[in-house]
C-alpha cells in the first residue's frame, strides 16, 4: 500500500538521482525535453516507482520535439520528500513535480526553498495523502444520510481549512477546529457529538503516539474515523480512500503530457484515482452496514498506454 512506501521514503537517508532521458540525443537536442528521476533510495519499491513511470513518460517526451514559447526543458519528478528537498534547492531553469510527498511536507519545503534564496522552480505536485472531497463522499455513502464531519487542524494543515468548508453544503456539516497547542483529549470533547472525524496527516496533531488515543477515544463515543492511510484503517479507523503507486505515476504522468504538448504547468493537487478500504469490525460495531457501492467506491486509472 502506498502507507509503506510512504514511511520508507520518509526513513530514507542518502539522496540519490536516477537519469531517464526520454529519447536519445539528436543533432538539435535544445528542441527536446527531457526527464529526471530524483529518488531517495534504490528498494524495490522505488525501482517499481521509476520503472512505470519511466514506460509512461517516454512515449509523452518522444513525441514533442519541437520547441515551445516556454524555456524550461528539463522535467525533474521528485519521488518523495527527501528527493524534493534536493530538487528544490538546484539553481535550475527547469520544472519539478513532486510526487509520494503529502501536501503539508510539499509546502513546507518549497516555502523553505523560497524563503532560503534558493533560484525559484516551477513546481507542482500529486499529493501522497486522499483528497479530502473524496474522503467526505466515503462518510456520506457509510452512513447514507448527511453526515457530522470534524477535523481538526494543525499548524501543518490550517491550509485546507477553505476546503473543508467549501464541502459543507455537498456532504453535511463539516466542524473545523483549530488544534493551536491545545490537549488532544480536550478537541475530542468539543467534537464528541459529531458522526465522524476526519482525519488529515498532520504531524502536530496525528503522531505515533496520540493516533491510538483518539482512535480509542472516537470509539467510545460511537464515531467513525476517515483515516489517511490503509494502515490507519487497519489500526482501527472505519475507511479511508487510498492511491497505489500506479494510480499516483497516471495522474504524474498526464501533468507532464500536459505541460510538454500546451506549456501549462498543472498546480499542485491530490490523488485523482483510488480505492477503498473498510475495516469491517469497527463498521459492525458502529451499526454500519458496508454496502457495495461502498467496497466498490473507486475512480481507476486509465491503462496505461502500450
Amino acid at each position: 500500500m502506498l502507507s509503506r512506501l510512504a514511511r520508507g521514503i520518509l526513513l530514507a537517508s542518502a539522496v540519490t538521482t536516477l537519469t531517464a532521458q526520454a529519447a536519445k540525443p539528436t543533432r538539435e537536442p535544445a528542441q527536446g525535453f527531457r526527464f529526471q528521476f530524483v529518488t531517495a533510495d534504490d528498494s524495490a519499491l522505488t525501482q517499481r516507482i521509476t520503472e512505470d513511470l519511466y514506460k509512461r513518460l517516454v512515449p509523452i517526451f518522444s513525441a514533442f520535439r519541437t520547441e515551445l514559447a516556454q524555456r524550461r526543458r528539463m522535467l525533474y519528478v521528485a519521488i518523495g520528500p527527501a528527493a524534493l528537498r534536493e530538487v528544490a534547492s538546484k539553481r535550475c531553469d527547469c520544472v519539478v513535480i513532486s510526487a509520494f510527498t503529502s501536501s503539508q511536507v510539499y509546502r513546507a519545503i518549497m516555502a523553505k526553498a523560497a524563503q532560503g534564496g534558493a533560484h525559484p522552480v516551477a513546481s507542482t505536485a500529486v499529493y501522497a495523502e486522499p483528497a479530502p472531497g473524496d474522503q467526505l463522499r466515503l462518510a456520506a455513502l457509510l452512513y447514507r444520510r448527511p453526515v457530522r464531519v470534524a477535523a481538526i487542524l494543525g499548524a501543518d494543515s490550517s491550509f485546507m481549512r477553505p476546503a473543508l468548508e467549501a464541502d459543507r453544503a455537498a456532504y453535511g456539516r463539516v466542524t473545523v477546529l483549530d488544534a493551536g497547542g491545545e490537549d488532544i483529549n480536550r478537541l475530542l470533547n468539543q467534537i464528541a457529538q459529531t458522526d465522524v472525524l476526519l482525519a488529515l496527516p498532520d504531524s502536530t496533531v496525528y503522531s505515533t503516539e496520540s493516533i491510538r488515543n483518539i482512535l480509542l477515544s472516537t470509539y467510545r463515543h460511537k464515531q467513525g474515523v476517515i483515516g489517511f492511510s490503509s494502515d490507519m484503517v487497519k489500526a482501527g479507523a472505519l475507511a479511508t480512500t487510498y492511491s497505489e503507486i500506479e494510480d499516483i505515476d497516471a495522474q504524474v504522468a498526464e501533468i507532464a503530457s500536459a505541460y510538454v504538448s500546451g506549456g501549462e504547468l498543472a498546480p499542485p493537487q491530490f490523488p485523482r484515482y483510488f480505492r477503498t478500504i473498510v475495516n469491517e469490525g469497527v463498521a459492525r460495531s458502529l451499526d454500519l452496514t458496508v454496502s457495495d457501492e461502498v467496497r466498490g467506491f473507486s475512480r481507476p486509472a486509465p491503462p496505461r498506454r502500450p
